[in-house]
């Protein structure tokens, strides 16, 4: 997975928009306002920020290398995903979704409804 397959997953999801609310450097993913993904683009290696339940947060960092607590985040909701090659990207897509649905399932149902739709 490479920066343009990455935005390419993010916004072709329902209520996504792309930002730079942290300046040029970060772009940042939100569904409704709330952030789902962050990645920095002045890094020399390719990472990004996902939002995990706490325990599927742990058991990731156990099982992958790649894993790591969340730069800059609250480690216990948010892993760093460093896309070295190490994992399918399958898998990093799955990440990627898993994030987003978990940030739609904290909002109002109304929302979630329209999402669906």
């Amino acid at each position: 997975m490479n920066i343009e397959s990455l935005r390419d997953l993010c916004i072709q999801l329902p209520g996504v928009t792309e930002e730079f609310p942290f300046g040029e450097e970060t772009l940042v993913y939100k569904v409704r306002g709330k952030i789902f993904l962050l990645t920095s683009l002045d890094t020399p290696d390719f990472r990004f920020n996902v939002k995990c339940r706490p325990e599927k947060a742990l058991e990731l960092r156990d099982q992958y290398a790649c894993v790591l607590p969340g730069y800059h985040m609250n480690k216990k909701h948010w892993n760093t995903i460093v896309a070295d090659g190490s994992v399918p990207d399958k898998l990093l897509r799955e990440w990627v979704l898993d994030s987003y649905q978990l940030v739609v399932e904290s909002l109002p149902k109304k929302v979630q409804t329209e999402l669906i739709k």
